[in-house]
């Protein structure tokens, strides 16, 4: 039998842990799904012990029924849905259930934060202090559960929770801390400025560690849980944002990652802490010691396909009404869609702003319509990468992920409209293969995670970009970025006619 890690992907709806051995395999895959706690609209919340439980479960189903040798498991590592609060008392016990990262009561708290740092938080941070981070979420609890906050000692992200009761030691990996945006991105460390300002305590922020950093044993209550050995190494983690784009092979200056999942995420490789995007795009720590990556998110990139699919061609075989959009030309005979169908986060943080189709006319067939969506969603990611060329970046490779990666046309009106090459993976698997990869370099079967992607992360065909047709989405995308700007009031004008109706 051969030696494995596990990747732990602690997820919002469910943890997948995946067992891979040295030659970047997986061997064997568990899951457990667990549920949201929603008490009312806006709040999303989850136990904390569902995380535990649901993590211990699929392991001992990798050991019972996947006929894995606990010994044979060397260690472990997780990616961890970001920002979720978990407030801890002295004795580390939980004292309410999890504020998730999609809760967005913290608006008022927001504000607070914009009104008394300003700009000077997005120097400290990199970030804007949206109401998705931590920081907004721990402010909330103070205003509005001051018995609680009372008892509050020390706070944890979701998978550093779960590493807690593993290990017995609290812990954050840098990757998660700049998502709570209390980090001093340039320093490295807590921001003293930051906990002074909103009177929270330094002493409730947790030590802080690499992602590949020895983060201990897996304690002998835990082995008696879970099935595994005492032995059983466990690492840092990150991130799942960071683990994804490890897992992707965005380990190089010259890469970025477009994903295209419900949102679509575009997120790049940075080499230092130099560059500053005021807040636009999120900046946070890679997984990898000492290096970064930035991202930006469009709400609804893989959404407005299948909004536009289960409205329009609801029982068609998914990959044909894709592939129909070949039969449309470069630009989609003259026809536009924004995909702003639930307001857009990047580069136009905008709640009300809807999307569109511009340019219609008698002679469209649906397949325009299906390539004007294609070209939208990739044209929005476009406008990521302006910043990205703005700012002086210089990279030559896309790597595609998600939806956007399962169609040849669709990668290829990618590689057009980024002017880039754009690959795909070959045996994409997420933030749990990065995880993995932090844990098999955390144990020394490779020197660093650049190392340990020649091995674990395989990329398939490269899409060139077309010089042709690179000119010709030029000029679409010309026109697509002014039709924000053209429809913005009339959004917020029908958002609001329709709640009148309401």
């Amino acid at each position: 039998m051969g030696k494995y890690v596990l990747g732990v992907d602690l997820g919002t709806s469910a943890v997948k842990v995946s067992a891979l051995d040295h030659s970047g395999q997986i061997v064997a895959q568990e899951s457990f799904d667990y549920d949201l706690i929603q008490k009312q609209p806006g709040y999303n919340e989850q136990n904390p012990e569902d995380w535990v439980s649901g993590t211990t479960v699929a392991i001992v189903r990798l050991i019972l029924n996947d006929h894995l040798a606990a010994e044979d498991i060397e260690g472990l590592s997780y990616s961890g849905q970001m920002h979720g609060l978990v407030l801890l008392d002295a004795n580390k016990k939980v004292l309410r259930p999890a504020i998730l990262w999609n809760d967005t009561r913290s608006t008022p708290q927001r504000e607070e934060i914009e009104a008394k740092l300003g700009d000077e938080f997005i120097d400290i941070t990199r970030n804007q202090p949206l109401e998705g981070f931590t920081l907004t979420k721990l402010l909330w609890v103070k205003e509005n559960e001051p018995d609680i906050w009372a008892q509050a000692k020390y706070f944890v992200l979701p998978k550093d929770y779960v590493r807690y009761r593993m290990t017995g030691n609290l812990a954050m990996d840098y990757s998660d801390a700049t998502g709570t945006v209390l980090l001093d991105v340039a320093k490295g460390e807590w921001s003293e400025k930051i906990c002074d300002a909103f009177d929270i305590p330094l002493s409730m922020c947790p030590p802080l560690i690499k992602s590949v950093d020895f983060a201990g044993t897996v304690t002998d209550a835990y082995a008696e849980f879970s099935g595994l050995t005492p032995a059983t190494k466990v690492f840092g983690g990150a991130a799942d944002n960071a683990a994804g784009a490890v897992g992707a092979g965005i380990l190089q200056p010259n890469m970025v990652l477009s994903s295209i999942g419900t949102s679509g995420v575009v997120l790049k490789y940075e080499d230092n802490a130099d560059v500053n995007y005021h807040g636009v795009l999120q900046f946070e720590d890679h997984a990898i010691p000492d290096k970064f990556y930035s991202m930006g998110v469009t709400l609804a990139a893989g959404y407005s396909l299948s909004w536009f699919k289960k409205t329009f061609a609801p029982s068609e075989d998914f990959t044909a009404f894709v592939a129909s959009a070949a039969n449309s030309t470069v630009g989609a005979n003259g026809l536009l869609y924004t995909p702003y169908i639930v307001g857009e986060r990047a580069p136009y943080a905008d709640a009300d702003i809807r999307g569109s189709f511009t340019g219609v006319d008698g002679t469209h067939q649906r397949y325009d319509f299906v390539r004007a969506v294609l070209e939208g969603i990739s044209f929005s990611f476009r406008d990521l990468f302006d910043i990205y060329e703005e700012n002086g970046a210089d990279f030559d490779t896309v790597v595609s992920i998600g939806g956007g990666a399962k169609s040849p046309l669709w990668l290829q009106i990618q590689a057009d409209i980024f002017n880039r090459k754009v690959v795909s993976l070959t045996n994409e698997q997420g933030p749990g293969m990065g995880a993995a990869m932090i844990a098999a370099t955390g144990l020394g079967w490779f020197d660093s995670l650049q190392d340990c992607a020649k091995t674990f992360v395989h990329f398939g065909k490269a899409y060139e970009p077309n010089p042709e047709n690179v000119k010709k989405y030029a000029k679409m995308h010309a026109i697509y970025k002014q039709v924000y700007q053209q429809t913005k009031g009339i959004s917020a004008q029908l958002l609001a006619y329709r709640k009148a109706e309401l």
